[in-house]
Parts: C-alpha cells; sequence; structure tokens
C-alpha cells in the first residue's frame, strides 16, 4: 500500500533526534485535534443541561405554569413549576448515566503510549498524540497512529486487520525517504498503520497522521456516515407517540371549543385545555424506554459485554441468525500442543526440544507461546539462541541457531510444505507425512513442522536452505470455549441459526463444527466460491440450510448478512478487523472483540465483548429478549391506565360537568405512575434461558392481543370513572369529593393492572404498591393533605367501590 504524504507534515519528520515540545504539542492539536477514531463527544456540565431542557415535557410545564401564574392561580402554578425539578433531575441523571457508559467503554479500551517530547521520553494516553510525535513501540502494543519507521529492531507487525492477511509484515526504516517541497510518496514497508499489532522488535514512529485521519479512521467513518436504521422498537414508539399526541391535540381543542359553547368563558376552556393537555403528554413512554435501555445496558456490562447503542439491547433480543467467526469467538483463541509425531530416531521431547529452539520466549506468536508453555512444563533448558532468522511471509519458517557439543545446532520450524521442500526426505517419505498432515488437518490440528541441521563451530552461521533432517510434527489444538457447546444447544432450541464463518479448511470448520453441536450434529459446510448458488439473482438454495462457511473472506460476511436480512432475518454478526468494519456496520447487531479487536471494529460496533465468548453473545440475547418483554409491560401498564384518565379528563368536561383534575391531581397521578413503570417491570431473566422469539421484522410493538386487552381494560374503567364521577354530584357529593373518588380509583386501577401484569412473587415489587396504596390513602384521608389536594376524605362505602374497580380491572387484564 502507497500512499502520498503533505511535505508539510514530514519535514523533520526523518531525523530521530528531533521531538516536539509542549509548545509545538498544543499548536498542532489545535490544528489536528485528538488522536480520537470515532470523534465521540463528551459533553461537559453545563452541556448536560441543555441536553435535560429538550424534554418537550419540562417546557410544557413551564408555558402551562407562566399561563396559570398569569391568571393569578399562583398554587397551580408552584406546584407545575416544582414538578419541573424531578423530570428535570431524572433526565440530567439518565444523560449523565449514558455518557458514564460512553466514557467507561472509551476508557476499557483506551491505550498509552511511551513517547519522546521536549527530548524526554513519557507516558500519555494514546488519544493525546499529534502529528510529529516521536513514539516509541515495541511488540505486543499496537500501532497508535499511521506514521514512520525511524528505527526498526526486528519489527514484525501483524496486519491481518487492514488486509486480511495474518501472516506478519517485516518493517524497514524510513529514514533514507527522500523529502521533497512536493508531495511524498511511501509505502508500508516503512509504514506504520494504527491499530496494527507489533509482534516482535522494538523502534520508533515519527506520527504523521491521527484521528480521522488515519486509515482506520478513514475506515471507520466511511462506516459511520452511513445512518443506522432505527430499531423496530424505535420506529413503534415514534409512531405511538406521535398518534398519542395527535388524539390529545384534537382532544384538547375539541374541549376549549366545546366549554366555550358551554357558557363557562375563555379563560375556563383555556384551563381545562391546559389540563389536559398536561394528563395527555405521553413523554412518560420516551422515558421509560430510556430507562429500561439504560438497565439493560448496565446488566450486559455486568456480563462482559459492552453496549454503544442503548437502542441495540432492544434488537438483540429479537436477533434469528447470529453469523459468527470462529478463532476466539467459538474457540479459545491461543493454542495448545496437542500431540507430538517425531520421526521415528526421534522421541516426543526431543521434538519439543528444538521447536523451542525455533522459538521466542518473549514472542507474541500463539504458536510459539504454545510451545514455550510446553517447555515450562517439562522444565527443558533451552541454550541461549546465537542467531535467528524471523518468520516472514516469504519464508514461512523461523530459524535459530545455538551451540550444543562444540557444533552449530540449526532448528528451523514453520509451514510442512516449507519445511519439506528443504529436507531431505524422499517422495514416498513425503507422501507418507502429506497424508499424516492431511488427516491432522481433518482433526481440526493446526500443523507446523521441525527440522535441523548440526554444522562444525567454524561452519558460516548463514542459514542454510536444504538438506535439513526432518525431525517430525507438532500438531496444536485451538479448544472450544467453555459454555459454548449449551450456548450452541439453547439457540437452536430457541429458532436461531448459528452460521459460522472462517477461513480455515473445511475438514477443520467440519470437525469444529460437529463437536459444538451445529447442524445438530451433523453440520452442512460449503466453501466460499459455492456461495453463488445461495447469493445474489441466481441463487437456487436456502443460506439457513448450511451451518458453515469456510475459505471465506472478509467481504464475503457482508453478502451474506445483506442476503440473510433480504430474507427477512434479524443478523448479529461477530468482527475483530477493519475488514469486518462493513459486516458490523451492515448486521442489526455489530459485535466487536474487546480482547483481539481492532479498534475501527469496535468504533462501529452496537456491542463489545470484553471476553470475545460466543456464550456472551447467547446471554445479551437473552438479556434483550427480557428486556423487550419488559418493555412490553411497561407500555402495556402505561396505555391501559392513561386511556381512563385521559378519556375521562376529557368526556366529564365536555359533558358539561366540573373538570374532574386539576393540574395537581395530575401531578399527584404522575407521581404513582411514574415508579411504577419504571421500577416494578424490571425482571432479570433467569438462568440466562433464551425466550419466544419474534421472527417477523416488520412487526406491530404491540400484538392485536395487547390491543384488545389495552381498548376493553380502557373503555370499562373509563365508564367506571366517569359514571362514578357523575353520580357522586348526583348524590349530593361536593365537586372535590368526586375527584377525590375518581384519583383513589386511577390508583387502584394502576395496582390492579399492576399485578395481574406482573405478579407479587417479588418482594421488591410488593413494597412499590403497598407505598402507592399508602400514599394514596393518607393524601386522601388526611384532612390537611386533603385540602390542600382540593379534596375530601372519602367514606366506607366509596373505598369499597375503589377496592371492587381495583379487582375488575385485575380480573379483565387477566382474562384479556
Amino acid at each position: 500500500m502507497r500512499r502520498k504524504i503533505a511535505w508539510s507534515r514530514i519535514k523533520d519528520s526523518t531525523s530521530t533526534e528531533w521531538s516536539l515540545d509542549n509548545e509545538d504539542v498544543l499548536r498542532r492539536r489545535n490544528q489536528y485535534g485528538l488522536n480520537d477514531i470515532a470523534g465521540i463527544k463528551v459533553n461537559v456540565w453545563y452541556e448536560l443541561i441543555i441536553n435535560t431542557m429538550t424534554d418537550p415535557m419540562i417546557w410544557f410545564l413551564l408555558i402551562t405554569s407562566m399561563l396559570f401564574a398569569s391568571l393569578n392561580n399562583y398554587r397551580e402554578a408552584i406546584i407545575l413549576g416544582l414538578a419541573i425539578i424531578p423530570l428535570i433531575g431524572m433526565d440530567a441523571f439518565l444523560h449523565w448515566r449514558t455518557q458514564s457508559s460512553t466514557q467507561s467503554l472509551i476508557g476499557q479500551l483506551a491505550t498509552s503510549v511511551s513517547v519522546i517530547r521536549s527530548g524526554k521520553v513519557i507516558h500519555i494516553p494514546s488519544i493525546e498524540l499529534v502529528p510529529g510525535d516521536l513514539v516509541l513501540i515495541q511488540s505486543g502494543e499496537p500501532i497508535p497512529a499511521d506514521g514512520l519507521i525511524l528505527a526498526a529492531d526486528n519489527i514484525q507487525i501483524e496486519e491481518s486487520s487492514l488486509t486480511g492477511e495474518s501472516i506478519p509484515v517485516t518493517k524497514n526504516t524510513g529514514l533514507s525517504l527522500q523529502v521533497t517541497y512536493k508531495d511524498s510518496p511511501v509505502d508500508s514497508s516503512y509504514w506504520g498503520f494504527a491499530g496494527t499489532k507489533i509482534l516482535t522488535g522494538h523502534g520508533l514512529l515519527r506520527v504523521v497522521f491521527t484521528g480521522k485521519e488515519t486509515l482506520y479512521g478513514q475506515i471507520v467513518h466511511s462506516a459511520l456516515a452511513t445512518a443506522k436504521e432505527k430499531t423496530p422498537l424505535q420506529a413503534a414508539l415514534s409512531k405511538l407517540v406521535f398518534n398519542l399526541i395527535f388524539v390529545a391535540g384534537f382532544l384538547c381543542v375539541l374541549l376549549a371549543v366545546v366549554r366555550i359553547v358551554q357558557g363557562f368563558g375563555v379563560i375556563d376552556a383555556i384551563l381545562s385545555a391546559a389540563t389536559l393537555a398536561v394528563a395527555a403528554l405521553p413523554d412518560e413512554f420516551p422515558i421509560v424506554l430510556t430507562f429500561y435501555l439504560g438497565v439493560g445496558v448496565y446488566r450486559l456490562a455486568r456480563k462482559k459485554a459492552l453496549v454503544r447503542r442503548a437502542v441495540s439491547v432492544e434488537n438483540l433480543g429479537r436477533i434469528t441468525v447470529i453469523c459468527s467467526d470462529k478463532t476466539g469467538t467459538i474457540t479459545e483463541g491461543h493454542f495448545k500442543v496437542a500431540e507430538y509425531f517425531p520421526t521415528a530416531i526421534t522421541d516426543a521431547k526431543t521434538l519439543l526440544y528444538l521447536a523451542a529452539i525455533a522459538s521466542r520466549k518473549d514472542s507474541y506468536d500463539l504458536l510459539d507461546i504454545a510451545i514455550m508453555d510446553e517447555v515450562d512444563k517439562a522444565q527443558l533448558y533451552v541454550e541461549p539462541r546465537l542467531k535467528t532468522y524471523p518468520f516472514t511471509e516469504d519464508r514461512k519458517r523461523e530459524t535459530s541457531v545455538i551451540a550444543k557439543d562444540s557444533k552449530w545446532l540449526i532448528v528451523t520450524k514453520g509451514a510442512p510444505e516449507t519445511i519439506m521442500a528443504l529436507s531431505t526426505l524422499n517422495f514416498e517419505e513425503k507422501a507418507a507425512w502429506k497424508e499424516k498432515i492431511k488427516e491432522l488437518a481433518a482433526l481440526r490440528f493446526k500443523v507446523i513442522a521441525c527440522a535441523k541441521i548440526e554444522m562444525a563451530e567454524d561452519s558460516d552461521l548463514s542459514e542454510p536452505t536444504q538438506y535439513y533432517e526432518w525431525m517430525g510434527l507438532l500438531a496444536f489444538s485451538d479448544p472450544v470455549r467453555p459454555g459454548v457447546i449449551e450456548a450452541i444447544a439453547e439457540c437452536q432450541a430457541s429458532h436461531i441459526h448459528v452460521l459460522m464463518i472462517t477461513g480455515d479448511h473445511p475438514s477443520t470448520a467440519q470437525a469444529i463444527a460437529r463437536q459444538i453441536g451445529l447442524g445438530a450434529g451433523n453440520p452442512t459446510v460449503i466453501r466460499a466460491e459455492e456461495l453463488n448458488d445461495y447469493i445474489g439473482e441466481r441463487a437456487n438454495k436456502n443460506l439457513l440450510d448450511i451451518d458453515v462457511i469456510a475459505r471465506a473472506i472478509p467481504i464475503q460476511k457482508l453478502d451474506v448478512v445483506k442476503a440473510l436480512q433480504s430474507q427477512g432475518e434479524l443478523v448479529a454478526v461477530t468482527g475483530d478487523g477493519v475488514n469486518d468494519v462493513p459486516a458490523l456496520k451492515a448486521g442489526n447487531i455489530g459485535i466487536a472483540m474487546g480482547e483481539r479487536g481492532s479498534q475501527s471494529a469496535r468504533e462501529v460496533s452496537d456491542i463489545v465483548l470484553l471476553d470475545d465468548n460466543f456464550d456472551s453473545i447467547v446471554n445479551a440475547i437473552s438479556e434483550g429478549r427480557q428486556l423487550f418483554k419488559n418493555i412490553r409491560h411497561a407500555f402495556n401498564y402505561l396505555l391501559m391506565l392513561h386511556f381512563p384518565f385521559i378519556l375521562s379528563a376529557a368526556l366529564i368536561p365536555l359533558m358539561g360537568y366540573p373538570l374532574p383534575f386539576y393540574p395537581i391531581h395530575v401531578v399527584l397521578l404522575e407521581l404513582i405512575i411514574h415508579p411504577t413503570a419504571l421500577l416494578v417491570f424490571q425482571d432479570i431473566p433467569e438462568d440466562n434461558e433464551l425466550g419466544p422469539i419474534e421472527r417477523n421484522k416488520n412487526y406491530n410493538f404491540f400484538s392485536p392481543r395487547d390491543w384488545q386487552k389495552i381498548i376493553v381494560t380502557g373503555v370499562v374503567t373509563t365508564i367506571i370513572i366517569t359514571m362514578s364521577f357523575i353520580l357522586s354530584l348526583k348524590l349530593g357529593y361536593t365537586d372535590n369529593y368526586a375527584r377525590a373518588l375518581i384519583l383513589a380509583m386511577l390508583s387502584s386501577i394502576s395496582i390492579g393492572i399492576t399485578i395481574a401484569l406482573n405478579g407479587l412473587s417479588i418482594r421488591g415489587k410488593r413494597i412499590i404498591i403497598y407505598i402507592i396504596a399508602l400514599f394514596t390513602v393518607l393524601l386522601i384521608q388526611l384532612p390537611v393533605a386533603a385540602a390542600f389536594l382540593d379534596l375530601v376524605p372519602l367514606n366506607f362505602l366509596s373505598w369499597l367501590l375503589i377496592l371492587m374497580t381495583g379487582l375488575i380491572t385485575w380480573i379483565m387484564v387477566r382474562v384479556s
């Protein structure tokens, strides 16, 4: 890969002696900004307040309060003004918690770097890097920004997140770069790319591009430029709120006109319409959704899943297909030496010893780590290496030299076909070993070969390219993660199709798929080149009929996701590299890996798994399904209670009777509705079991049965409340007595709905219901409280009627 760099960016950059001072850093930060790939904005305290004040309910209450004050009704004005305080507090808390979650995520994924400034080495967060910084890079660390490598001591870099190739890339230095006054071309041989990982060596990097200007940043922002469509719940909620506002607005206008016609006057008409509007404004729905999603985010974080888009939690509950990687997600992502296959003239211990000679103890290569772990267990002593010829993409082997018994012992290990070509094996022997390698691949083993040469100490130490003595094979396993087999079985029982997409050999992929239970133990495996039969205009087969796609490349993962979505499936897709970004963005839920994932993959994903475990995906889906159920219960409760509340507030004055509610009564009812909706319907999934699935993407949030329940309950309770108010007046009771009666009825209806939907099995829920009941009784029966609220204490028969109303509500909801 080559790119041109402006002369202004790299003048003086090729010198390792020059570094930025504090003034340079400040000037460049102002010019180029932070080294922030996604540009996540963190609000300060006053911005949180501004965001909070965008809540329409707050402005509506403020305007209504001012209206009452202008009409000299100061008590109602003060009460409405005071009601704004808890709303502001709740909104501010929700905004703060959302930001805290974002900051927590940034903190979880942040890295620090060592940088030379003013000639001194200091440690700073990588986000504070600026173009021109001189960074110390070393094995095991990601490159923090794009730049020139000015010093390189055996640097090999893993660039698979950019290129898809897992072979390490050896880097040279860019000291000889010819810098002119024109744009200068550079290539990847001395260029470090942000987000790629250093496997071996150390060196110096001169930062040239940061943040959005890096290749990572360009890929991420290209993906982020495409807007993520609303989740079905968001769309359903927007439609519901719009319809409720339309109906409420119509009723308010109608009420105002009718009251004027009835002769009550303009002021009464305005107050009536304003009171109805306060009651009818559907502010609870977005608050409840935000709160429940926040709870879902918190619970998922405890299960090693960090949520970047809170609304994604709801979509999780409706996933029908999981497109999963194999390595590191289904398997543990680190290798173990499973078996040794030495030649007849040696043994397993000697083969391990020889492999250790050609391995590095401080390596981040997974195979080297596995070999050195076995060496430690066997307590083998490995002599210091005198010289090493490192693994490269061209050589596909690593060779080391040690002194042994007054000789040079030269050992090479690597890809079996490469080592075999350097060996002295004859044709029949090669055929036999090739058959063994094929058998091991079918058993899902990663295989390397080992060979040696002994030379006199006075021999030239240049690396031999032939006549190696073949010593045998080492087979490595990548064990399946604990819990994956059970998670796969649970997915299949819940009709979630799991599709494993891997670059492995079909035989290896099939063996692993069979082990974890894909396809009920008999998985269907295809090669990526067979996808034309399943995707596109000429497709004549169903993707849901296969369990594994082998030898796949990242762009094919994107094609698979889009094809599944075109069939009406909701797809969760896992990924860890830059080349996975398009698929992660296209999926209904993009799931990035937290341990081995690239920064770009994390930035475009909806969820980041901290443990990279497939089991965590299933746990997240379980949480999503429970959240969906909780929100549906909460919204059912809100609609069933608002139905009689709003209709009675409109019908009674439309019929020419006094206002059934004053604004203070509306606030009182909100104090009952809010805690119930927010706190009572918070069920936690038992044993993380997956619940029922919603497979139709174009669904209605409320089912026909839900609407039947809402309408029947709403109509009956509206009739009870309206007739009770009118009958009280007919029997000679005061207006305030009638108001107290229907307020208590609404509280009883709230309790009846709550018990019918959620029961009383959990102690915390019982306490909330008891508090609401006691709160209602005390406010009405205590003379001081009742007088302040324009209410009158009720008699025994009235309370009996209130209890009967709650019981009738409970029966209707349960029967429905």
